[in-house]
């Protein structure tokens, strides 16, 4: 008899049997139900009986649907329905199959037969078979045995049924149970599954990616010689649904929103004739070998009839879930109203799928009105994982070519801010959400595509992206955007539940689409720089930076991103930096925790912990409850986690020699051991301490500064260094990096990248103008600079030689910095002293070092001029403050003097030796002798004799303070000294005889 589908079988039965007149097979059925096989018999003999009933109901002579009265009884029809309930128990699930099969064709017959086609008869026919739905609600394990052809064939049912039946008798069916409903609402989104649109070639989607609707999946046709005439015909008046001018039918279902592109008429033959002659001549051929070996303008018209009849399936579901939503309003059907998960799983099949472009213009009225209704429902934490999908999904919709689609995304991610505002008052939450679904797609989306030259650049897609983002916050575009996409141009209002007033605020929806866009910024920027990144340590390290900036809303993202700068840091052997990551990520910790209550710390503790990394934010606020979504945020931020990085950043900073911090990092994970009463963890923290005390003493104590690392100023002037091009920066080096070292390193890095550009190095420090560079050259500026000190007076004529020993070696965080350049008027360099000029120059960075980056953009830059004679009484007044520093340094024990001795020699071998006497001598012969002289104002002169009578009284004590402090073995170099000083004072007597009697 054949196989179980109907095409197949109406094939093998003769041809005078198919021709017979219906009284014959009438009266067959009767002799052998009546007297034979009524009601479930032996599984051969119904397997028989079912094949003849398939027979008897795909013919085309008619089956009559049952009449209304009992009297009115079709025979023929009665037994087939009564036989396939009764098949619906039967355990052979073949069996059931087949029953299923029989009763579609059964339904479709009296569905397009001209004599029922009255909106009464259409309901009669549904409620008649809406029995059936309720049977394959009971056996789902049945269905979900069918194969794909079969399951279409009883969805077909379901949605025919569905589709004519009235409202009340919906209501009812969903009024039975929560469980009966959700199975309802199942067999929806089977029916999304197994009717969705797919192209082979979808222009209008992005890049193929692992959670792209597209995939690899095969293509299978709906449209199917397989099927039944009957079942076909269905199919085809499904799709053929007109469409008014307006773009909706005339009774107003959503269904018939589809294209009217089928008829054709001229064709020589039909689309299943074509399909039927393909499969018979390629048996066992692919469903796409079999789609391409149809004439184009089949298979177009194929494509077209699939696409069709997907948006005819999807926009009934979707004329369901609306119903059903109105119900759910009114609280008359049993579901679960506290996540409506009926409702939230059919937005995540339906968002998760490809969809028709008619659908997809029906779809959001739709989205928004569930969203006026249930937003309190669908925004609470209990669904998270239907929030975080539909934000992804909006999102990725967001990239795609075609703009109707791209617009529409932009309309629904509005609605979602909507409900945010709605029932939050506030976006954090919502921010959290998209921040988290942004960094997922970003993992799927071609950010970069490469040029003909190999170099990348931005993609379509994060271009697209963008301008989704942009126009999300974009109040002039709104209203048009809404129209457009059939909503009320008031449909933004959001009504707070306890408020009247409508708290929507485009300034903080631009705030958050600021956010988003510069997590996109910096994955494009992350992107771009991959072919570079192992050579540019400082952009692979900025980049691993800005990615943790813009990802700091939702702590995972934020901690994962900080701990790959840790790592990059760390292969730099850049161990300060490397600490300060390991600092920012236990700060996240702390925050958290202290918001919550949760931990041992207080406000306090996040602001010592700031002092160390100023990253740390001060404010504690609520961000870190609202990035608790789901598989994010609390599973990481315990105390022990932030006591984890603590100790790794105690010992980056021991690397980097950086003893003070390692004090204060550990003052704040004693609480912790102490809370814990874990006394011999707290022994070791101590014995650490004790160790840190003593390296810092022991730095403060040397005669030579101690200097954690070497700063340099780079200035880049080219259009070939992109964004960098005329900024400045300060980077941060280790101490030994000498200026030679980094200008190697820098001329290394951008060398390569200048694709023949010739790149100059600027030699000396002199202010640079950009715009008389020469045009087609890369120039770089590298300059040593000094960390200045908090407390430093920059107004100060003195030379900063000495300027470091004289501070303290806990103030080790620098945000400012100053180089000292010499001039003349002239436009030389150098010259006499009664010609040199000083120019100093202080530079701000933004933020301060050591930071989570090896270099910081400089912000502020002012300069200050120091006159030749100025210049002059600096040079004096740096000498003479160094001997008075030794003179008055207090030492650890009075039995040591070794160092102090050494020191004090070396500073007066440079001051008063006679091979060295030139030095202040030279300020007098070019100040205090001849023309110069007169030029000096009265306070400038007074100002220098001051200061040379000062240096020398102060080289006079420090002759008596060495006298006391030498051997035997040095007298030979104190007489020297002596002998220097009276030479010295000999000479100064020619330019200020008041120096005798001062002596």
């Amino acid at each position: 008899m054949g196989g179980l589908g109907g095409g197949d079988v109406i094939n093998t039965v003769p041809s005078e049997i198919v021709y017979m007149p219906l009284e014959f097979f009438q009266n067959l059925c009767q002799v052998c139900y009546l007297d034979k096989f009524s009601g479930v018999c032996q599984s051969v003999l119904h397997d028989c009986k079912l094949t003849f009933l398939q027979i008897l109901c795909d013919h085309d002579l008619f089956v009559e649907m049952p009449g209304r009265d009992p009297s009115d009884r079709n025979y023929l029809s009665s037994v087939l329905i009564q036989e396939i309930f009764l098949t619906w128990d039967h355990e052979d699930l073949a069996m059931r199959a087949k029953a299923a099969r029989i009763l579609v064709v059964l339904l479709c017959k009296h569905e397009f037969d001209v004599r029922y086609q009255k909106l009464e008869d259409k309901l009669y026919i549904a409620q008649l078979y809406f029995p059936l739905v309720g049977q394959i609600l009971d056996e789902m394990p049945v269905f979900y045995n069918l194969g794909s052809t079969e399951k279409r064939e009883v969805l077909i049912a379901v949605l025919q049924i569905i589709r004519n039946l009235d409202d009340a008798s919906l209501i009812k069916a969903w009024q039975q149970s929560i469980a009966r409903t959700r199975l309802f609402f199942k067999l929806l989104e089977e029916c999304l599954i197994h009717f969705e649109h797919r192209k082979p070639d979808d222009s209008m989607l992005m890049g193929s990616s692992s959670r792209s609707p597209l995939g690899d999946k095969p293509f299978s046709s709906k449209y199917s010689d397989r099927l039944s005439p009957a079942i076909n015909h269905y199919l085809l008046e499904a799709a053929r649904q007109e469409v008014g001018p307006q773009g909706t039918p005339e009774n107003g279902y959503l269904w018939q929103r589809v294209n009217s592109q089928l008829s054709s008429p001229s064709q020589p033959y039909s689309l299943r004739e074509a399909l039927a002659q393909a499969q018979s001549s390629r048996i066992g051929a692919s469903t796409q070998a079999l789609r391409e070996s149809l004439h184009p303008v089949l298979r177009q018209k194929l494509e077209l009839w699939e696409e069709n009849l997907s948006a005819s399936v999807s926009l009934q579901v979707l004329e369901i879930i609306e119903k059903f939503s109105g119900a759910v309003a009114s609280h008359t059907i049993a579901t679960d109203y506290g996540k409506l998960d009926c409702i939230t799983s059919i937005f995540m099949i339906i968002f998760s799928h490809n969809q028709p472009l008619a659908f997809w213009k029906a779809l959001f009225p739709v989205f928004n009105n569930v969203f006026e209704l249930h937003g309190a429902t669908l925004m609470a934490r209990e669904n998270d994982r239907f929030l975080k999908q539909i934000a992804f999904h909006l999102l990725r919709l967001a990239v795609f070519r075609n703009e109707n689609i791209r617009r529409r995304a932009v309309i629904g991610l509005q609605i979602l801010v909507r409900s945010s505002f709605s029932y939050f008052r506030q976006t954090a939450r919502l921010r959290v959400v998209l921040t988290i679904t942004l960094s997922e797609l970003m993992s799927e989306v071609q950010v970069t595509h490469m040029k003909s030259d190999g170099t990348l650049e931005e993609s379509g897609e994060a271009r697209r992206l963008r301008k989704s983002l942009e126009e999300m916050a974009d109040e002039s575009k709104s209203v048009n955007l809404l129209t457009e996409c059939g909503l009320p141009e008031k449909a933004l209002l959001a009504s707070c539940e306890q408020l009247s007033e409508n708290c929507w605020s485009w300034s903080e929806v631009k705030v958050l689409s600021d956010s988003l866009l510069s997590a996109l910024d910096a994955s494009l920027e992350h992107a771009l720089l991959a072919t570079v990144m192992t050579l540019d340590r400082y952009a692979a390290a900025e980049s691993f930076y800005k990615l943790a900036m813009a990802f700091a809303p939702v702590p995972d993202l934020h901690i994962m991103w900080l701990l790959h700068l840790c790592d990059a840091h760390q292969e730099m052997q850049s161990w300060a930096e490397a600490a300060q990551c390991a600092v920012a990520v236990a700060g996240v910790v702390m925050q958290a925790l202290v918001c919550r209550n949760d931990g041992v710390w207080s406000s306090d503790h996040v602001s010592a912990l700031r002092k160390i990394c100023p990253m740390v934010s001060g404010e504690i606020t609520s961000e870190a409850s609202a990035a608790e979504v789901e598989g994010y945020g609390a599973s990481k931020l315990t105390v022990d986690s932030a006591v984890k990085y603590l100790q790794l950043a105690n010992k980056l900073f021991s690397q980097a020699e950086l003893h003070h911090f390692c004090a204060s990092i550990l003052e704040l994970v004693i609480p912790v051991y102490k809370s814990r009463r874990a006394y011999g963890q707290l022994a070791k923290c101590h014995t650490m301490l004790t160790n840190i005390y003593e390296s810092i003493l022991e730095q403060e104590s040397s005669p030579i500064p101690f200097a954690d690392a070497t700063y340099y100023r780079v200035g880049f002037y080219g259009e070939k260094f992109g964004k960098l091009d005329r900024k400045e920066y300060v980077y941060r080096e280790p101490r030994d990096v000498r200026l030679g070292d980094i200008m190697e390193k820098l001329s290394h890095i951008y060398e390569s990248r200048m694709d023949g550009t010739t790149l100059h190095i600027i030699p000396d420090s002199r202010q640079v103008k950009a715009d008389e560079l020469q045009p087609e050259v890369c120039y770089l500026q590298i300059t040593a600079v000094d960390p200045v000190m908090e407390d430093e007076d920059l107004g100060s004529r003195r030379e900063r030689i000495f300027s470091l020993s004289t501070g303290s070696v806990r103030a080790r965080v620098f945000d400012r910095f100053l180089f000292d350049t010499p001039f003349t008027k002239n436009g030389k360099t150098q010259g006499g002293l009664e010609d040199q000029w000083k120019r100093r120059t202080v530079l701000q960075t933004e933020g301060s070092f050591p930071a989570l980056v090896n270099r910081l953009l400089v912000t502020k830059s002012e300069s200050l001029e120091f006159s030749p004679v100025e210049n002059a009484i600096g040079m004096i007044e740096t000498r003479t403050a160094a001997l008075r520093n030794e003179l008055e340094e207090p030492r650890s024990s009075e039995g040591d003097q070794l160092p102090r001795l050494q020191s004090l020699q070396r500073i007066l071998q440079g001051s008063v030796a006679v091979q060295v006497n030139s030095g202040v001598l030279s300020v007098c012969t070019a100040f205090l002798s001849g023309e110069p002289a007169t030029r000096l104002r009265s306070q400038e002169l007074q100002q220098l004799i001051a200061a040379l009578l000062e240096f020398m009284a102060v080289c006079k004590r420090a002759i008596r303070v060495h006298f006391r402090l030498i051997g035997e073995e040095d007298q030979e170099f104190h007489t020297q000294l002596v002998n220097g000083f009276q030479s010295l004072t000999a000479e100064l007597s020619h330019y200020i005889p008041a120096i005798l009697s001062e002596l």
